[in-house]
């Protein structure tokens, strides 16, 4: 066991250092306050191009792209970068050009800061707003899980040995255990949590902003520097591989097939439709000065995916070599990073990165789920006169530490039963399940409301069902396995139903009002026409 005297607690004064100027950050952000609801909700709509992509990208990459695809990498092989970040390159920009700058136009342009607003006007249907509210609040919370259990097990792993009588652990057979003397996984999920409310609370979404952006800058420099110390450790990028290719564990994961069917790798393109109806990223989307500030986000969110997933994958391919075959998925960047980066300072501004992506996510949703509940669900009960801007923020914050407060309860419960990687498939797939809906709401003049809740409901109900069969009614240390349906993905079934159900039910029942169609499909003038 490494004694404490040989331990540096450096690391860890960089991580609190980390999280102070995060603190900070939302102190300097609130003296922007401009006082308005609508400031805190959607930063007055003033975000330039530059803050828009290092936001939006950084809100799009979690704890899923660093931890969970490290650790997926751990068990599943090389593979695991086409099914998420090749995919996830093309899909995201795709669909950034082609829905997110016409949402976008619409929440400009009627004045909306919610999904439901826009959904709730678009089919002309109260209820679809009420309705599709607990559907998002539910599959934000898997991604809330993701960000929440990546920051536990990530600090508990690059703390290891710090404080070995305060956080002893062993193994059965009685030895330390390789993450003894760490941070415990619910205490550095609580710090963490902590630490984003405070920034949330007193800068809103511009708060979350600024952060996302420092954190952006950080994560992608910390990545590379990660990357580039390891594979030195590891005598550089020939050595590391032909010590995967050697291991017996490790040999397999560097085949293209095997692990990973065809029918699974080709239905993962559906994975990254989620982002069409992240809640999160809609109300970033929101906070765009013009259309014109999409353009550097579309052009350079592939190149970003590229330059921070290449080097996970392969940490995560490497470590099935250094760490063998027993380590936790969950666990093993930072475990790679505790063992191989030996210097305290680059270990603690590695450790700093890893939380910025981690964070990066958690602080956006936080602020979406506020944003939503107050704006669809109070404000739309009671009346928009009812409260005044300062209520509204008070209302947005009370839910935020009521969603925090169960997601961190979930994460405790689940943080040795679910990986962080399918917990992030499982909310991508809910997401990209509704996907058809809001394809239809920008391009489908005849998509009726009627059609809109059966669809959001049949794949509300189907992806339950499956989600529990795979994630809440399986027992901590059961199989691994992914669930696999006929060998695809459970989100090819999901988005199947609910795109028959949105056509099927639209075309049998009474097409919408032709004021509603010609409020969101204006017709050109006369003079425009050819």
């Amino acid at each position: 066991m490494i004694a404490a005297a040989e331990v540096s607690l450096l690391p860890l004064y960089l991580i609190l250092g980390y999280l102070a100027l995060l603190i900070g950050l939302g102190l300097v952000s609130n003296r922007f306050f401009k006082g308005s609801s609508a400031d805190f909700f959607v930063v007055s709509r003033s975000i330039g191009p530059f803050l828009l992509l290092m936001s939006i990208f950084g809100t799009t990459m979690t704890g899923f792209a660093m931890v969970g695809s490290t650790g997926k990498a751990y068990s599943s092989g090389i593979g695991v970068y086409g099914l998420m970040a090749s995919w996830s390159g093309l899909v995201h920009s795709a669909v950034f050009f082609l829905v997110g700058i016409r949402l976008w136009a619409a929440g400009k342009r009627f004045g909306y800061v919610t999904q439901c607003e826009y959904f709730r006007a678009r089919f002309d249907s109260p209820a679809l707003g009420y309705l599709l509210f607990p559907v998002l609040v539910l599959l934000v919370i898997p991604y809330l899980l993701v960000g929440v259990i990546s920051a536990g097990k990530f600090l508990q792993a690059t703390t290891a040995h710090m404080f070995p009588e305060l956080f002893k652990l062993t193994l059965p057979n009685g030895n330390p255990h390789p993450l003894s003397g760490g941070v415990p996984p619910w205490l550095g999920a609580l710090v963490i949590c902590l630490i984003v409310l405070s920034y949330v609370f007193f800068g809103g979404l511009r708060g979350a902003v600024w952060a996302n952006t420092f954190q952006t800058i950080i994560f992608m420099i910390a990545g590379g520097v990660a990357f580039w110390l390891i594979s030195g450790k590891l005598g550089g990028l020939q050595a590391a591989a032909q010590a995967v290719a050697e291991s017996d564990f490790g040999k397999p994961r560097l085949a293209r097939e095997g692990l990973i069917g065809q029918a699974q790798f080709f239905s993962y393109f559906l994975v990254p439709l989620s982002v069409g109806m992240f809640p999160h990223l809609f109300q970033h989307w929101l906070t765009a000065r013009s259309a014109k500030s999409f353009r550097l986000t579309v052009i350079a969110h592939p190149l970003f995916i590229a330059i921070v997933w290449v080097p996970c994958i392969l940490i995560g391919l490497w470590a099935t070599a250094h760490l063998g075959p027993n380590a936790s998925p969950n666990a093993v960047l930072g475990r790679m990073v505790n063992s191989l980066v030996h210097s305290p300072v680059l270990t603690g501004l590695v450790a700093a990165g890893v939380l910025a992506a981690i964070m990066s996510s958690l602080d956006s949703q936080f602020m979406c789920l506020g944003t939503m509940f107050t704006n669809d669900i109070v404000v739309r009960l009671v009346g928009p006169d009812r409260f005044n801007d300062r209520q509204k923020i008070l209302l947005a914050r009370g839910f935020i530490l009521l969603v925090v407060g169960v997601t961190y309860g979930l994460a405790v419960y689940l943080k040795d039963s679910a990986h962080v990687f399918d917990l992030g498939v499982w909310c991508f797939s809910g997401f990209a399940s509704l996907f058809p809906i809001v394809f239809a709401a920008v391009y489908w003049r005849r998509v009726t409301k009627a059609g809109a809740i059966s669809s959001l409901l049949a794949a509300a109900a189907v992806w339950f069902v499956l989600f529990r069969q795979d994630i809440l009614a399986k027992a901590p240390g059961a199989g691994e396995d992914e669930m696999l349906i006929f060998g695809l993905m459970p989100v090819a079934i999901i988005f199947t139903v609910s795109l028959v159900t949105l056509v099927v039910v639209s075309l049998l029942t009474r097409p919408p009002a032709a004021t509603t169609v010609d409020r969101f499909f204006p017709r050109r003038p006369a003079s425009l026409v050819p």
